[in-house]
């Protein structure tokens, strides 16, 4: 059987779904779920990722993202190939632990978004997990329902939006129209996929056709956050804003450029080591050692802060 297309282009929003090898369990506990989570916080950071809702269960997860730097097949290599390597290593496994590619929908944000969203959340009832969608920990719902407050790297304020612009009513709303269907017999708006591929009116599928072919595409909304990861800042540019704050001279200098081009750059491995000269498993140690370092000393903490200030990263404004 032929691959589905894969339309990619900045802006697009995309309804994603990966399951486990043989339909088997890729979250044995609350340990996985925390690590698969921090995947999502980084593909966030490294490669500007907007994931407006996601859903784990046992043996899938489900996504709603943007990518803004039409980059998702970098996003999800990165998401699935770190969980699987983290899977593996702890449980002394080899090989494939999802199945095959993921599956990624092109969605018309305007039509779609609230129906995905709901759909994503609806899921632990639909699968008898839970009967109260509130008691379940592992999606975006109990952030949409006002309950909890957002990690940095979810964005829901897009699709709350629709439903009021004062806060407190869009999560008494949104809350309506996702627990008030609980029971209901609702289109599935998956069913409505065309060419197993997009999710949209004709004019929307046309123009998704055109814009993948050219991938120069860009999202019109006059946010500096979001242009800033749209655009992700060259090796030599990130050397030069840590050098605005740290000397050259100092012995941490090199070490924070290359934890931050690993970090936040959305670059691999290779492209980081042929910069620097080194290999790519040393640049993702020392990334993760000074990672530690970072953490355990304020001074450093705050130089972090300032250069991701300079570049826009610290919060995605939508």
């Amino acid at each position: 059987m032929a691959r589905p297309l894969r339309i990619q282009y900045p802006g697009a929003w995309y309804h994603v779904t990966s399951r486990g090898n043989e339909r088997k369990a890729v979250f044995w506990n609350d340990t996985d779920r925390k690590k698969f989570l921090s995947y999502l916080q980084s593909a966030h950071e490294r490669y500007g990722a907007i994931i407006h809702c996601f859903c784990l269960l046992p043996n899938h997860y489900h996504l709603l993202l943007e990518t803004p730097r039409g980059n998702l097949s970098q996003i999800l290599h990165h998401i699935n190939g770190a969980y699987t390597t983290y899977f593996n290593t702890k449980r002394k496994r080899s090989g494939h632990l999802f199945q095959g590619r993921f599956k990624a929908i092109l969605a018309e944000k305007e039509v779609y978004a609230q129906e995905l969203s709901r759909y994503i959340h609806l899921n632990p009832v639909r699968s008898g997990i839970v009967e109260d969608l509130i008691s379940y920990a592992w999606s975006s719902y109990p952030n949409y329902a006002g309950l909890q407050e957002n990690p940095l790297w979810l964005e829901n304020r897009v699709i709350l939006g629709y439903f009021s612009a004062d806060k407190a009513k869009a999560h008494k709303r949104y809350r309506a129209f996702v627990e008030g269907s609980i029971g209901q017999d609702l289109r599935n708006p998956l069913k409505e996929v065309v060419a197993s591929t997009m999710l949209g009116s004709k004019e929307f599928i046309e123009r998704a056709l055109g814009r993948g072919e050219r991938s120069q595409a860009r999202d019109k909304r006059d946010i500096p956050a979001l242009k800033a990861l749209q655009r992700r800042p060259t090796l030599i540019e990130m050397e030069k804003q840590v050098e605005a704050i740290l000397p050259k001279e100092n012995a941490n200098f090199r070490k924070f450029c290359l934890y931050l081009s690993h970090r936040f750059g959305g670059y691999s491995l290779q492209e980081i080591g042929g910069y620097y000269g080194m290999k790519g498993a040393a640049v993702s140690q020392a990334a993760r050692r000074f990672r530690q370092l970072i953490d355990r000393e304020t001074e450093l903490k705050k130089i972090e802060q300032k250069v991701l200030e300079k570049f826009g990263m610290l919060k995605v404004e939508t």
